[in-house]
């Protein structure tokens, strides 16, 4: 959880202080296009793989299969989604990297680990509410 954290104080300001330094070399309004250009795109990209994850989740409950990778996609997809929301350039990479398939896997097994991990300690558990 401390880690997170500090990725959430950290990451803004570095985010910051990128944008400043990419709006002094490539101009103002460049910059932001580009901010709205990635946030669009990473939109898109995160509600069509969105859908093709919940597709997959109901394909495998319907065959009596356990969905924990398509649930741990679909994990990755939601946290990438909500990074691309985020102005900025190391937010916007690491949410386009948490999207794309090719890329995903290597954060579904540092996901999986740490789930693992909880499990094994005994300390994980869940919260829902409706």
């Amino acid at each position: 959880m401390g880690k997170i954290i500090l990725f959430f104080i950290l990451a803004p300001i570095l985010d910051l202080y990128i944008l400043i330094k990419a709006s002094q070399t490539m101009g103002f309004w460049t910059t932001i296009g580009l901010i709205i250009a990635t946030g669009i795109a990473g939109y898109y990209l995160a509600k069509t793989e969105g859908k093709l994850v919940v597709s997959n989740i109901n394909r495998d409950l319907s065959q009596g299969i356990v969905p924990g990778e398509e649930l741990l996609n679909g994990f990755c997809i939601m946290i990438g989604g909500i990074l691309l929301l985020i102005p900025g350039i190391i937010t916007d990479v690491i949410g386009i990297t948490m999207v794309l398939p090719i890329t995903r896997k290597v954060y579904k097994e540092y996901f999986k680990n740490i789930f693992y991990k909880k499990i094994k300690r005994g300390n994980a558990s869940l919260f829902l509410r409706w």
